[in-house]
């Protein structure tokens, strides 16, 4: 039955894919011909940020730290408008193609690194986003998860590989449509078999209040910062994420749907923690206790009460973070390391080859243990994602070129991780989220002090 569900799932994407496209060029696959409706592209956003291991591990959180990290969720909001009213107008009075081409001021060097750093973060961050996905669905199979990950890329590759990001503004419409069903129907069930009523679910939301009292204001102050620059560079400095709004007919059609689903990701997130809160008082009623590993509080009910309507949640959130990296991968590829826009085989070839590396990366992440992988995700992009953030504000600030911005940005973050090793070892304070911000000053501070003057 799941493979049944995994192929029919697939033939719908393919079907929209190929009513969405008419044809293939690389306008259609890198810019969607600048034609796509910004609702269209706000509501599939939210899908697409959202990944399977959000779908897992934010429901698993609420077991160690409650409802905290809306704390960060909250953040969110005024980085996506720093991002739609900043980096957007920017971008679209410069009317890139890639983002990374707005580095080019700072020399070819800067330039080149700044992509590169792109496509090493990419790579890690959904490598880490897709193994949950395609280690459920190997158990829901009973396959060895090789055998798992090739045939979901395999799939991913088919149905992306003629359109492009024009077939991603209404395949992840499709998908985000097919997430949010399948998580009500989830609380849904949960809620009968636990006969949680609308008090019930009141008072499990004054937990809310309860997990931010423990808290300092500190703390909360840096994870809402670290929220907001999690977006600015997650989004605001992501090919992957700013592709789809490029593909807006103006600037202002863009900005509505950045702001739009924006605002969405508070109370999307807020219904995941509810869901965490919803099982953890199931298992309370049923004497079970709960699991070591946060990540297995939904996957534990769903995979033996609801498994169809979670691998159906599960498909929808992978999917559609894969398939929209996929395309910005080999976007970068093409546009900023081979400088080649217009070689529609190459396009061709680079998309194969980062699927292929995708995949590989995805089966590293396999071998290793984490208990967590959304906090694995967000300290991979303090420590990646940095380096771009330190290169754009210096690319804003500036019109000047730095003699050694790979030096620098290779230099950031191991000064990070020994910054971050020291204060663990010397204090009890443990840096998280606001690495990011440390990494991407360093960065700045660096390309400022190697700047050539004159």
């Amino acid at each position: 039955m799941t493979l049944v569900v995994i192929i029919a799932y697939f033939l719908l994407l393919l079907g929209v894919s190929r009513l969405a496209t008419s044809r293939s060029n690389n306008n259609v696959f890198f810019r969607g011909e600048r034609k796509s409706p910004w609702y269209m592209v706000a509501f599939g956003m939210v899908g697409a940020s959202i990944s399977g291991v959000t779908f897992v591990s934010v429901p698993g959180m609420v077991i160690h730290s409650g409802f905290s990290y809306l704390s960060v969720c909250a953040g969110f909001i005024p980085g996506y408008f720093i991002v739609a009213y900043v980096l957007l107008p920017y971008y679209y009075r410069h009317g890139v193609t890639s983002i990374y081409t707005i580095l080019k001021p700072l020399g070819q060097t800067a330039y080149k690194t700044g992509a590169s750093f792109f496509l090493l973060s990419k790579l890690l961050g959904t490598g880490a986003k897709f193994f949950v996905p395609c280690y459920i669905i190997s158990l829901m199979l009973g396959w060895h998860i090789a055998l798992t990950i090739l045939m979901l890329f395999s799939l991913v590759w088919l149905y992306t590989r003629r359109g492009g990001i024009k077939t991603l503004v209404w395949t992840d419409t499709l998908q985000t449509l097919c997430m949010l069903a399948a998580l009500v129907m989830i609380m849904w069930e949960v809620g009968h078999m636990g006969h949680i009523s609308l008090m019930g679910h009141m008072g499990l939301m004054s937990q809310v209040g309860q997990s931010f009292m423990g808290i300092s204001p500190v703390s909360l102050v840096l994870s809402f910062l670290s929220g907001a620059f999690i977006v600015i560079v997650m989004t605001g400095l992501d090919q992957d994420m700013m592709q789809k709004n490029l593909t807006c007919k103006s600037l202002r059609d863009a900005q509505k749907d950045m702001c739009s689903y924006g605002f969405a990701f508070l109370p999307v997130n807020a219904l995941f923690l509810l869901l965490g809160a919803m099982l953890v008082a199931l298992s309370n009623q049923q004497g079970m206790p709960l699991p070591s590993n946060p990540d297995d509080l939904l996957i534990r009910y769903a995979l033996e009460h609801v498994p169809i309507i979670f691998l159906l949640g599960i498909l929808a959130t992978s999917f559609s973070t894969v398939d929209s990296s996929l395309t910005a991968l080999t976007t970068t590829f093409c546009i900023d390391i081979c400088e080649r826009p217009d070689d529609e085989r190459l396009r061709k070839v680079a998309h194969l080859a980062m699927a292929v590396l995708l995949a590989l990366c995805v089966f590293c992440f396999s071998l290793s243990d984490t208990s967590s992988l959304i906090d694995v995700i967000y300290t991979l992009v303090g420590y990646t994602y940095g380096p771009l953030l330190g290169l754009f504000s210096f690319a804003l600030l500036h019109n000047r070129k730095s003699r050694y911005a790979p030096v620098v940005c290779i230099a950031a973050p191991v000064l990070c991780y020994v910054i971050s090793t020291a204060v663990s070892h010397y204090t009890t304070y443990r840096m998280g989220y606001e690495l990011l911000m440390l990494n991407g000053l360093l960065t700045y501070c660096g390309l400022w002090l190697t700047r050539k003057v004159g």
